[in-house]
């Protein structure tokens, strides 16, 4: 959890955002008081949950910036002064980065994965390791100084996609942006997608086992090498890093345990459709989208020239760049690993000298509460078991607050309810099952 909150607030200092995480039963929250209250950042704030906390946020914020008791101050309070420093210290690598991947995507996205691929061998532990105090050592002096060329080609991506709605308006249908939009390219979740459909339609003579074996067999004899060569390690070798949940490090990384991969190829070998194979439903989107873009494209220039021209440059660039909002997760997911593996080798240590009950004990311990255990040999186990317990009871809770006042008032249930209309359905959109 302490890595977790260290690294979100890292990644939104980099965006010139400084936000106290705070830990709430188990679960991390921003506390965004001092953006609410400073002029130039609340009118952001709204778009920005809009990027990875979906529209239940984005109608608690609005509620909130409407609320009077939530006004902004006449000249912010200290830390909201610091925010507009902050952002302003951004804007200039901001607009720098965001241009330079708008004119030349192809090289924005070559910089990006060349980093990326830089921060899976850096993030790896060097092999001279040896005690826990070098591991703690080890994971305390992380960092990364290459972050732009990761983040900025993300955000014109976002913004590539986001803007030519307004400057379509009245003349694209949302449904005509939504089909340009669509097969993105350049999105590592979908090429991992199809890396594992080709695993499934690799297996050969070995499909009935993988059918009528249980996934969680099959990756115990996958583990002891006992199973057949079905191109499982080479995938894993790729995506080993990821998992569900794959931001919480209290959760096994799918090289640790590959069962939800063999659920997944099982699944897939049920699909009896080609047609309805990720493959050719990607294709298919595809070329709906270069077909519907080049269309709305020449139909925006026929009505309004300079708009269309704008219109049809962001909607290119977007199918070059909006595909890679997956990358920065992916490449997050590199050090998480091996800070959970230097993790449980620690644990493994304090449990062998009786301070933790189990090794993965140390996933419920803050890393100064970890550097207590390690240099002064103090016991955690009733504090890890008090956490558990903690951790037990949010996990049988039914619902979770998505914004939370300080007097512990869940926001989202003072929100008025908007009538539905004829025929609407009420939730979150999400991707087709796979």
């Amino acid at each position: 959890m302490a890595t977790l909150r260290t690294q979100i607030t890292a990644m939104l200092a980099a965006l010139g955002v400084r936000v106290e995480i705070v830990d709430i039963g188990g679960r991390l929250y921003g506390d965004l008081t001092d953006l609410v209250r400073d002029r130039s950042s609340r009118r952001r704030l709204v778009k920005l949950l809009a990027v990875d906390f979906g529209p239940r946020a984005q109608a608690v914020m609005r509620h909130v910036l409407a609320d009077p008791r939530f006004a902004a101050t006449s000249g912010g309070t200290g830390r909201g002064r610091g925010q507009g420093a902050a952002s302003l210290r951004t804007a200039g690598r901001a607009v720098v980065g965001i241009l330079r991947a708008l004119a030349r995507p192809d090289a924005a996205r070559a910089r990006m994965f060349a980093v990326i691929e830089q921060l899976r061998v850096r993030s790896a532990a060097p092999a001279e390791l040896r005690t826990a105090a070098d591991r703690l050592n080890f994971l305390r002096a992380t960092g990364d100084d290459q972050a732009d060329a990761i983040m900025w080609p993300i955000v014109a991506g976002m913004l590539a996609a986001a803007l030519p709605t307004a400057l379509l308006k009245g003349i694209a249908r949302p449904d005509e942006i939504h089909t340009v939009l669509g097969g993105m390219p350049h999105n590592v979740t979908i090429e991992m997608d199809l890396a594992l459909w080709r695993l499934a339609q690799g297996a050969g003579e070995h499909r009935r086992l993988l059918l009528d074996t249980p996934p969680a067999e099959l990756a115990a004899r996958y583990l002891r090498g006992t199973l057949p060569d079905l191109g499982v390690a080479a995938f894993l070798d790729s995506y080993g890093h990821r998992g569900v949940a794959e931001v919480d490090l209290g959760v096994p990384r799918w090289a640790e345990d590959p069962t939800p991969v063999f659920a997944a190829v099982a699944n897939y070998l049920r699909v009896t459709d080609p047609e309805q194979g990720p493959d050719r439903r990607f294709q298919r989107a595809a070329a709906a989208a270069e077909t519907a873009l080049a269309e709305l494209a020449a139909r925006a220039r026929r009505r309004r020239p300079v708009r269309g021209t704008l219109a049809g440059f962001l909607l290119r660039r977007a199918r070059s760049l909006a595909g890679l909002r997956e990358a920065g997760k992916f490449a997050g997911l590199y050090p998480l690993r091996e800070t959970r593996r230097q993790l449980l080798l620690i644990g493994a240590e304090l449990h062998d000298s009786g301070l933790l009950d189990q090794p993965d004990d140390i996933m419920f311990l803050t890393l100064d509460e970890v550097h207590t255990a390690v240099h002064q040999g103090v016991d955690l186990r009733g504090v890890v078991a008090a956490r558990r317990a903690v951790h037990r009871r949010e996990l049988r809770r039914r619902s979770v607050p998505v914004a939370l006042l300080s007097d512990g008032t869940d926001v989202e249930t003072t929100v008025p309810a908007a009538p539905p209309g004829d025929g609407t359905l009420a939730g979150v959109g999400a991707s087709a099952a796979g």
